[in-house]
Order: structure tokens, then C-alpha cells, then sequence
């Protein structure tokens, strides 16, 4: 029988086209290849696994890894990413804003809210989904040297993509009183929890879905990335060399 060590340290290059070694320590994640494009352009480097479920670009020990949409590939990029031991994995993942937020807003979560059930595979329900602390203090200090604000809250992860036109789901959202929803936070939280990787996630607010005029449609996608998408990859980047410059541990900080 295969040990879950042999099998991540073969499936992640298989799944990324990239091989073990050329991992950086710190790790973004995304759901959108726009942004590993943009990465391998800023740093002048290449794009790799163009042909694989998930693609890489790695620059100055940071890789960056489109790792697709939902919580069931969430789960599966953090145990593939097990087989590195990363130093901190930080999500730059899209939200829908559920209170005052308006698109192109950033949301910085403290915890999120386990709506998906992919995490149920990995911890009991009543264990919550932290990120590490001194990484979101990271993303925090990057977001007010550059004169920007944020949001913090919960999270509500959730495996349901069209939900828009469910009433009692968002009366339910209402009553909850999170920040926000998404498709993956949670899962990375627990999953990055399970495996023993101090993981972050600093969120992008794209659309405003509890009112029918702010869906997300095709042509205000665009816009989201025009406007905001530089920003928020460059915080995540500046994020992580912060902490690889202050030299100190994330792990110490977890929640365990």
C-alpha cells in the first residue's frame, strides 16, 4: 500500500507539471490563471503545467498556483501541497460581499464558516477554520503600508455555485452575519489545519449577490479584474516576502 508521503509527492508534480524541487517555500494560491500570468510576467519567468489541472510560476521562493474552483480541489491542492512543507500558503480567493462591502473591496477573514462539507472528511465540525495568525498580520501590515483598508469578519464557504435565486439560503446567510461567501476558505483552513501548513487567505470582493443588480455576470468579472486584481496579487506577494524578510515562524503561531 502507498503512503499518503509517496502519493502527494507523486501527484504534485503531476498535477502542476512542476517538479518537487522547484517549489518556492511560500506558496499563493488562486483560483484564476489571469493571476499566474501575471506573476510570471512581473517576475519574468515561466508559466509551467500549461497542459495540467493546475498551473505554476515561481519567482524569489514564492510559487504561485492556479489550483481551479471548489472545495473539493481546495482540499486536494493542500495535501498535494504536504509534500513540501511550505513555510505559509496564503489564498488570494474572489468573495461575493454579503454586509456593507462593495466590489473591490478586500476582506481579510478570521475565521470562516463550514458550509462546504469537503472539511468534514478532515476534522470534526466543531473544530473551527482558523488561518494562522502571524500571517494574516502579514497581509494586514502589507494592506496599511500601501494606505489601503480592509474588512474582517467570517467567512461562509459553501460547495454551491448557483445559489443566487435561493431565498431561504440567503435569509440564512442574513441571520449568520458573515462578511462573506465563498467556495474555498474553509477547506484551506482545515485542511492547511490537518496537514500541519500555516495557511491565510486574504479575500477580493467581486460582486454583491444578495441583490439581484449585483450578481456577477460575465462583463462586471472583467471590470473586477481590470480595477482590482493587480492590487490584490501584489498585497499577496509583498505579504509573503514580509514575512520570509522578518524570519520568523508561522507555525509557532497556528492554532493547534
Amino acid at each position: 500500500m502507498k503512503t499518503k508521503e509517496e502519493i502527494v509527492r507523486d501527484w504534485l508534480p503531476r498535477y502542476t507539471g512542476t517538479p518537487l524541487e522547484e517549489f518556492g517555500q511560500y506558496i499563493l494560491l488562486t483560483n484564476f490563471r489571469n493571476y499566474v500570468d501575471m506573476f510570471a510576467e512581473q517576475f519574468g519567468t515561466t508559466v509551467k503545467g500549461t497542459d495540467k489541472p493546475m498551473q505554476t510560476a515561481t519567482a524569489n521562493n514564492i510559487t504561485i498556483i492556479n489550483f481551479g474552483m471548489g472545495s473539493a480541489v481546495a482540499a486536494t491542492v493542500m495535501d498535494l501541497l504536504s509534500a513540501i512543507n511550505p513555510q505559509a500558503v496564503l489564498f488570494l480567493g474572489k468573495c461575493g460581499g454579503l454586509k456593507k462591502t462593495k466590489v473591490g473591496d478586500l476582506i481579510l477573514p478570521i475565521a470562516a464558516i463550514r458550509g462546504e462539507g469537503t472539511s468534514d472528511d478532515y476534522m470534526p465540525p466543531e473544530i473551527p477554520a482558523l488561518p494562522s495568525f502571524r500571517l494574516q498580520q502579514s497581509v494586514s501590515y502589507v494592506i496599511k503600508k500601501k494606505e489601503l483598508d480592509y474588512w474582517t469578519g467570517t467567512i461562509y464557504t459553501t460547495n454551491r455555485r448557483v445559489w443566487e435565486h435561493d431565498e431561504k439560503f440567503k435569509e440564512y446567510l442574513r441571520d449568520i452575519r458573515t462578511m462573506g461567501i465563498d467556495m474555498e476558505t474553509a477547506t484551506i483552513f482545515i485542511v492547511g489545519f490537518a496537514n500541519g501548513i500555516p495557511h491565510g487567505a486574504l479575500l477580493l470582493v467581486s460582486d454583491n449577490p444578495m441583490t439581484p443588480d449585483g450578481v456577477k455576470t460575465s462583463k462586471s468579472d472583467v471590470t473586477v479584474t481590470q480595477k482590482y486584481v493587480a492590487t490584490h496579487l501584489q498585497i499577496g506577494i509583498e505579504s509573503l516576502q514580509e514575512l520570509a524578510n522578518s524570519g520568523d515562524s508561522v507555525k509557532h503561531l497556528i492554532f493547534e
